[in-house]
């Protein structure tokens, strides 16, 4: 399972290495508030009281940005810096050596690194960014999260407990 962030939330204490996460007691993104949302609507859990994902990577899910590192208060500053050369590499290593994995790429940036994943052996689900320049878009309504965890089950793999 893997969900594909863009880079890193720029704000100060933000950022701590999953992708759309950030650590306890810090106040939600905008992007991960509507992340709980849709959670909340398609599977009916409600919203945690913290922002830290590390719960979905104990349990498989890698939380990764395309670009590892950015400059504070500068969404995409480290873009094209070579972070995307290492993180393509392991999409395609994940892609090429795993069968059955989930992709949850997200806004048209993410939506690109479809191409790294052979058809037909993953479930890749695309649907708009949750930023709420977007999320209306198509990332509300998108039951994301049920469908991730019918796949696994039809796999008889462990569902996520999102």
């Amino acid at each position: 399972m893997v969900i594909l962030g863009q880079d890193p939330y720029h704000g100060p204490g933000q950022a701590h290495g999953l992708c759309f996460s950030v650590l306890d007691g810090v106040p939600f993104p905008p992007s991960l508030q509507n992340i709980f949302k849709e959670i909340k609507d398609d599977i009916k859990k409600p919203i945690p009281k913290s922002g830290d994902l590390s719960y979905l990577a104990r349990q498989g899910v890698f939380l990764l940005n395309a670009t590892l590192t950015v400059e504070k208060d500068k969404a995409g500053s480290h873009q094209n810096r070579g972070w995307e050369i290492f993180t393509d590499s392991v999409i395609k290593i994940l892609a090429e050596q795993k069968s059955n994995l989930v992709f949850l790429l997200w806004g048209a940036f993410a939506g690109k690194k479809e191409s790294l994943i052979p058809p037909n052996k993953h479930l890749v689900l695309k649907s708009a960014h949750p930023s709420p320049l977007s999320a209306y878009r198509g990332f509300f309504g998108n039951s994301h999260f049920s469908k991730t965890n019918e796949y696994l089950l039809k796999f008889e793999k462990e569902p996520i407990d999102w």
